[in-house]
């Protein structure tokens, strides 16, 4: 164990240098990357359909592809799945990734033979450098556990496997590390989300975990169960040598005094941009939530501002080209074969040097009822302040417009799932609004002309988005909770 820590220290070490150096080169990497893809896809049908061997720069490529989504690609992905190669990329590709969307369906995004390890070594490299960061290399000698979904893959029509992405990632784990992964191949395929918990804290509670990974209220959900089969008051009771939380896909801001109360103590915590469509960021340092830009692992980055994005022909910008404090949507074009893809994140810069950003909400999930337009960046940070100031720590929460209510003005409504409720519930929603208008402008001048009138918090009961999860089929794995919608769906079912 000595050895090999000794080892990853210095691996670590060398790939914290790797990381410093590329960050300071992210321009000329996206240039040498976008001519990388062109080039590498011009005998494509996408390719010869969009006159790539034309394309010679970033203006040439954005007056010849335009920005799409999945419905975009959707003919070309069939084409694959009928069994035609080099469509979107040289060849096939290695898996599909399956998700699904609002307006798409189920989505089959294609991983590529050359992007599947810009996937592994993102998740790697960002690993390796926060715990060089910490001093703590000997936390990849214990047991380590990503909580995921089943690793089963189903064959696609035309043989490509097909599954989540999370379950795809268990099956290129390095070799190195599969001696230390939990849990077992048998229990990881469990599809009862609640029967699969209860199976990997069985298998788990006498390891020494030392790295825990996954969605926050997965991981709380597990959490729970390991203290309820041990007896320990803390998580840091039963795994002392616990040194590495990972996370990605939510804010882990709004869960992190829960989370820290079962664990015991404050433990180290390094948040991941990972999607389907590639490894998009993360945190490089451990006192900074700024998330480093992937800008070499195969992904040339476009951004457009968030207020534009609906326009018919809008701006597309460079890295180059952005600035602070702006929420742009994240226009992707990668070695998997997609182009000029939105994803439907949105994101806000906090650095330029190095590039550095957050993740600030969904395209689709917002509210704009009365022209509003607040994010999910917003209502997380808004909810974070005031549950500090009252020593309250919460479970879930999401957020709905009502338009029509039997009195009074139409109002935001929270839906907020406790862990320890507010002494003063009335008081928390006041100090709530006022920090909602702190976070947006035309919010607060709607509540000041009397078009809104202040919040509203309706407390869920115990378990209460767990069980709506679970009527959705999306108990469990990598989904999660909207954090807030523009129609009253989510809020109806609770």
């Amino acid at each position: 164990m000595a050895f090999k820590a000794s080892v990853l220290k210095l691996v670590g070490r060398h790939i914290s240098n790797r990381i410093k150096k590329q960050s300071t080169q992210a321009v000329a990497h996206q240039d040498r990357t976008l001519k990388h893809l062109i080039s590498k896809a011009q005998n494509t049908a996408f390719g010869s359909d969009h006159n790539f061997k034309d394309i010679t720069d970033q203006n040439s490529y954005a007056k010849s592809v335009p920005v799409t989504d999945y419905e975009g690609h959707r003919r070309y992905v069939d084409q694959i799945l009928a069994g035609k190669s080099d469509v979107l990329w040289p060849g096939m590709p290695k898996y599909f990734a399956k998700t699904s969307g609002t307006t798409s369906g189920v989505k089959y995004i294609p991983i590529s033979q050359e992007s599947m390890p810009y996937h592994i070594q993102g998740a790697r490299n960002a690993t390796l450098n926060m715990l060089n960061k910490i001093k703590k290399p000997e936390v990849l000698t214990g047991k380590l556990i990503f909580i995921s979904g089943s690793p089963i893959l189903q064959p696609s029509e035309c043989g490509v496997p097909l599954g989540r992405l999370s379950g795809i990632v268990n099956h290129e784990i390095p070799t190195w590390l599969q001696g230390n992964q939990m849990p077992s191949y048998k229990t990881n395929c469990i599809d009862d989300w609640e029967v699969k918990v209860d199976k990997i804290a069985r298998e788990t509670v006498d390891k020494n975990m030392t790295l825990i990974g996954g969605i926050p209220p997965w991981v709380q959900m597990y959490y729970e169960r390991l203290l309820t089969l041990s007896g320990k008051a803390t998580i840091s009771d039963l795994f002392p040598d616990f040194g590495l939380f990972v996370y990605g896909g939510v804010n882990y801001e709004p869960y992190r005094e829960t989370l820290n109360q079962l664990v015991g103590k404050s433990v180290t915590s390094l948040e991941t941009y990972p999607a389907s469509e590639g490894f998009i960021a993360f945190q490089d340092e451990p006192d900074n939530p700024g998330l480093l830009l992937n800008t070499n692992g195969g992904i040339y980055f476009e951004f457009i501002e968030l207020s534009k994005v609906f326009d018919e022909s809008p701006e597309r910008l460079t890295l180059i080209e952005i600035e602070l404090g702006v929420d742009y949507a994240v226009i992707m074009t990668t070695n998997a074969g997609l182009w000029s893809y939105n994803i439907g994140d949105t994101v806000r810069f906090v650095s330029k040097d190095p590039y550095r950003l957050i993740v600030s909400g969904r395209i689709k999930h917002y509210i704009s009822a009365f022209g509003e337009h607040v994010i999910g960046k917003e209502v997380e940070q808004a909810i974070v302040n005031t549950v500090s100031r009252f020593k309250a720590s919460l479970t879930e929460f999401t957020v709905a417009p009502q338009v029509n209510p039997d009195s009074g003005l139409p109002y935001h409504e929270w839906f907020v799932e406790w862990d320890v409720e507010p002494k003063d519930l009335e008081k928390f929603s006041n100090e709530l609004d006022v920090a909602m208008q702190e976070q947006n402008i035309y919010y607060k001048d709607l509540i000041k002309d009397k078009v809104l009138r202040p919040l509203v918090v309706t407390s869920v009961e115990n378990d209460g988005f767990r069980r709506y999860m679970e009527t959705q089929g999306k108990l469990g794995g990598q989904n999660k909770v909207p954090r807030l919608s523009n129609d009253r769906k989510i809020a109806d079912a609770l």
